[in-house]
Protein backbone atom coordinates (compact mmCIF):
# COMPACT_ATOMS: atom_id res chain seq x y z
CA UNK A 1 0.00 0.00 0.00
CA UNK A 2 1.42 3.36 -1.02
CA UNK A 3 -0.22 5.36 1.78
CA UNK A 4 1.16 5.02 5.29
CA UNK A 5 0.41 6.21 8.80
CA UNK A 6 1.01 9.96 9.43
CA UNK A 7 0.72 10.82 5.70
CA UNK A 8 -1.51 13.74 4.75
CA UNK A 9 -4.19 12.67 2.28
CA UNK A 10 -7.07 14.27 0.36
CA UNK A 11 -10.39 12.54 -0.19
CA UNK A 12 -11.07 12.34 -3.94
CA UNK A 13 -14.54 10.75 -3.91
CA UNK A 14 -17.49 10.28 -1.61
CA UNK A 15 -19.35 12.50 0.86
CA UNK A 16 -16.14 14.05 2.24
CA UNK A 17 -14.65 14.88 -1.18
CA UNK A 18 -12.00 17.60 -0.94
CA UNK A 19 -11.31 17.10 2.78
CA UNK A 20 -7.71 16.75 3.88
CA UNK A 21 -6.50 14.95 6.96
CA UNK A 22 -3.76 12.91 8.54
CA UNK A 23 -3.83 9.11 8.36
CA UNK A 24 -4.32 7.78 11.92
CA UNK A 25 -4.31 4.08 11.01
CA UNK A 26 -3.42 2.14 7.88
CA UNK A 27 -5.09 -1.24 7.39
CA UNK A 28 -3.17 -2.85 4.49
CA UNK A 29 -4.96 -6.23 4.56
CA UNK A 30 -8.35 -4.56 4.10
CA UNK A 31 -6.88 -1.80 1.85
CA UNK A 32 -8.40 0.89 4.05
CA UNK A 33 -7.17 3.89 6.04
CA UNK A 34 -8.59 5.85 8.97
CA UNK A 35 -8.27 9.60 8.33
CA UNK A 36 -8.68 12.22 11.07
CA UNK A 37 -11.94 14.16 10.69
CA UNK A 38 -13.15 12.18 7.66
CA UNK A 39 -15.95 9.59 7.35
CA UNK A 40 -17.40 10.31 10.79
CA UNK A 41 -20.00 7.80 11.97
CA UNK A 42 -22.15 7.69 15.08
CA UNK A 43 -21.76 4.59 17.20
CA UNK A 44 -24.30 3.70 19.88
CA UNK A 45 -22.11 2.51 22.75
CA UNK A 46 -23.74 0.79 25.71
CA UNK A 47 -22.22 0.37 29.13
CA UNK A 48 -20.10 -2.75 29.58
CA UNK A 49 -19.71 -4.40 33.01
CA UNK A 50 -17.07 -2.67 35.13
CA UNK A 51 -14.80 -1.31 32.39
CA UNK A 52 -14.93 2.49 32.25
CA UNK A 53 -15.78 3.35 28.67
CA UNK A 54 -17.60 6.28 27.17
CA UNK A 55 -21.29 5.49 26.80
CA UNK A 56 -24.08 6.95 24.67
CA UNK A 57 -23.75 8.07 21.09
CA UNK A 58 -20.09 8.40 20.15
CA UNK A 59 -18.88 10.04 16.93
CA UNK A 60 -15.71 8.48 15.54
CA UNK A 61 -13.82 8.00 12.28
CA UNK A 62 -14.54 4.89 10.25
CA UNK A 63 -12.11 3.37 7.74
CA UNK A 64 -12.26 4.62 4.16
CA UNK A 65 -11.04 2.77 1.09
CA UNK A 66 -7.51 3.65 0.05
CA UNK A 67 -8.75 4.07 -3.54
CA UNK A 68 -10.84 7.07 -2.41
CA UNK A 69 -7.88 9.06 -1.08
CA UNK A 70 -4.81 10.59 -2.71
CA UNK A 71 -1.52 11.40 -1.03
CA UNK A 72 -0.74 15.11 -0.64
CA UNK A 73 2.86 15.93 -1.52
CA UNK A 74 4.56 17.87 1.30
CA UNK A 75 6.62 19.85 -1.23
CA UNK A 76 4.03 20.99 -3.80
CA UNK A 77 0.87 20.58 -1.60
CA UNK A 78 -1.03 18.84 -4.40
CA UNK A 79 -2.90 15.55 -4.32
CA UNK A 80 -0.77 13.16 -6.32
CA UNK A 81 -0.17 9.55 -7.19
CA UNK A 82 2.92 7.84 -5.82
CA UNK A 83 5.82 6.43 -7.81
CA UNK A 84 8.72 4.39 -6.50
CA UNK A 85 12.34 5.11 -7.33
CA UNK A 86 15.07 2.57 -6.62
CA UNK A 87 18.41 4.06 -5.54
CA UNK A 88 21.72 2.53 -6.67
CA UNK A 89 22.18 1.04 -3.18
CA UNK A 90 18.90 -0.89 -3.61
CA UNK A 91 16.66 1.19 -1.34
CA UNK A 92 13.19 2.21 -2.54
CA UNK A 93 11.78 5.70 -2.03
CA UNK A 94 8.32 7.12 -2.69
CA UNK A 95 8.32 9.94 -5.25
CA UNK A 96 5.69 12.57 -6.13
CA UNK A 97 4.44 12.18 -9.71
CA UNK A 98 3.81 15.92 -10.09
CA UNK A 99 7.00 17.55 -8.80
CA UNK A 100 9.41 14.59 -8.68
CA UNK A 101 10.48 15.17 -5.06
CA UNK A 102 11.03 12.32 -2.62
CA UNK A 103 8.22 11.86 -0.08
CA UNK A 104 9.26 11.00 3.50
Amino acid sequence: MKIRKDDTVEVISGDDKGARGKVNTALPKEERVVVAGVNLVKKHQRRTSSVRTQTGIIEREAPISVSNVALVCPHCSKATRVAYQVAPDGSKARVCRKCGETIE
